[in-house]
């Protein structure tokens, strides 16, 4: 019998006769996913179900999903779908993160025409019969320097139609290797030269606790005079009330906003000011990228329901299905090892070297990579996955290496993986042990045996007396549990290392505390989905 899919919000005709074309049994309803309750009633009968934005795929549509093996996204947003719970249904959920780039770009180099020669005010004066052309002095792209603060594949082609504009592009991006920023024609900088020389900022970051309000109050203050400002990324990277303050008092000479803290967006500090311009989160509303994504998700999800292969899913690597039984502990191991090392690392990575010894080395490596490597960078941007990780690291400059090994040492297998910046080298490895849990066994050098858990604190330091009881009794006077203790160290006396696993995480108050004995060289708090 054929895969069934039902596709519930408005995708192209050319989209569904893909599913048709290819055998499968597609059931087109367009507005179906504007009524939850009919969609509630009938999702049971299928096998896949292709979304946009207005179906909403809850935990409660999920779980009434009993047959279904695939949501396909047409788009890279999946706010409107329940990831961890259709990953605990295997249900494998896709997107298509590349499909709308050009489209984004192009919208991020329109505002900034239009708010450089103020095109929507003109626009309205004019049609009102009033002919202010004294009112309306523009400036020129020619010979300007952008800033774009994050150079990956959005910001990528912005650099390159900046340069076709003849303007002068400076590029701050953490991973951002100085030999990509070369091929790139773009300079590499540190953020606060890049907000110092700007006369245009551009954004093209996701939304992740480091990148939160990376223009606050006190970045604005550091601005050039006279700086227009534009953000198609996501709304949240700006602080709109302390941006409207430098719009009123002149220090900023203009903003185009295409995405707001708050959406849909009915009020804002930016609105009604007469140089901002915004339009409602247009970035991907080109008929060519709403075709490009809707054709994408049809072929992905073909190819899934009829022969197996994954593309662009967000929740699993690209296996077999023999495969998965075998490798699901160590791609989630690898998983964990990249997640050290992005949550320990704030400079930019140059190289990765990962070693597979013993069974492991017999294994999918390209699956395993790709786990290690979006590990890294889920710290820096939380939408990459096991398929987009491997293509922004080619995108940044950083070279993937990897070797085979005979098993040597104690353990039957395990991965090593490290990263290499400007500054340092960084190292972790594990294993996976006969219960089917991933385990650290070395980072530094220093040979340990840590449980992984969700919520987890590590700290560095020299090897003296009291490191035990300084970190049990700080946590226990502030009421944390602690669920398991590891030490390790080079020698006695030299540099050690402590891995508590807390049953939840520890606030930034208690690790300060820590850090104010003079015993650590560094106190730093992880997370880990270990689900």
């Amino acid at each position: 019998m054929a895969p069934k899919v039902l596709v519930s919000d408005k995708l192209s005709e050319t989209a569904v006769q893909i599913f048709r074309d290819r055998g499968i049994d597609v059931d087109f309803q367009p507005d179906l996913g504007k009524d939850k309750e009919k969609l509630l009633s009938v999702i049971d009968q299928y096998d896949g179900l292709a979304i946009r934005s207005a179906t909403k795929a809850t935990e409660k549509l999920i779980n009434a999903a009993s047959k279904l093996k695939v949501i396909g996204r047409a788009g890279i947003g999946v706010d409107n779908v329940d990831i961890p719970v259709a990953s605990k249904k295997g249900i494998i959920v896709m997107n298509t993160p590349f499909g709308n780039s050009i489209t984004t770009a192009e919208h991020a180099i329109s505002l900034m025409m239009a708010v450089a020669r103020q095109i929507p005010e003109a626009n309205s004066s004019t049609h009102a019969g009033k002919w202010e052309k004294s009112r309306f002095m523009g400036v020129e792209l020619t010979a300007k320097t952008l800033g774009v603060i994050g150079a990956g594949n959005i910001g990528s082609i912005v650099c390159d139609r900046a340069h076709g504009l003849k303007m002068k592009v400076i590029a701050y991006d953490p991973f951002l290797s100085e030999d990509r920023a070369s091929k790139m024609g773009v300079r590499k900088v540190e953020l606060d030269e890049l907000l110092e020389k700007s006369d245009f900022i551009t954004f093209h970051v996701p939304l992740t606790d480091k990148t939160k309000n990376i223009l606050s109050k006190e970045n604005i203050a550091k601005l050039k005079p006279g700086v227009r400002i534009v953000n198609c990324a996501r709304g949240g990277l700006v602080d709109e009330d302390a941006l409207a303050d430098a719009l009123k008092d002149g220090r900023v000479a203009g903003a185009a906003f295409d995405v707001f803290a708050v959406e849909p967006a009915t009020d804002s500090p930016l609105f009604n000011l007469p140089n901002v311009v915004v339009t409602p989160h247009l970035g991907a509303a080109t008929t060519e990228a709403q075709e490009n994504v809707a054709l994408q998700v049809a072929e992905q999800m073909s190819d899934y329901l009829l022969t197996g292969a994954v593309s662009n899913a967000l929740n699993m690597p690209s296996v077999t299905a023999e495969e998965a039984a075998v490798m699901g502990p160590w791609v989630k191991l690898s998983e964990h090892l990249g997640a050290f090392i992005g949550q320990m690392t704030d400079e930019p990575v140059k190289e990765i070297q990962i070693t597979y010894n013993g069974t492991v080395s017999r294994m999918n490596l390209e699956a395993l990579n790709c786990a290690g490597i979006a590990g890294i960078m889920k710290a820096a941007n939380p939408d990459v996955n096991m398929v987009s990780a491997p293509v922004i690291a080619k995108e940044r400059g950083i070279k993937i290496s990897t070797t085979t090994q005979d098993k040597s040492g104690v353990f039957d297998g395990y991965i090593k993986i490290k990263a290499i910046t400007d500054k340092r080298e960084r190292s972790i490895a594990g294993t996976v042990f006969s219960d089917g849990k991933p385990r650290f066994i070395q980072i530094k050098g220093i040979n340990i045996d840590a449980e992984i858990g969700a919520n987890m604190v590590y700290t560095t330091n020299n090897d003296v007396p009291g490191i035990i009881g300084t970190l049990g009794q700080t946590m226990g006077e502030n009421s944390v549990n602690i669920a398991n203790f590891t030490l390790g160290r080079a020698a006695a006396g030299q540099d050690a290392i402590a891995l508590l696993y807390v049953d939840e995480a520890v606030p930034q108050a208690v690790l300060n505390k820590l850090s104010e004995t003079g015993l650590f060289q560094q106190v730093k708090a992880l997370q880990f989905d270990v689900a």
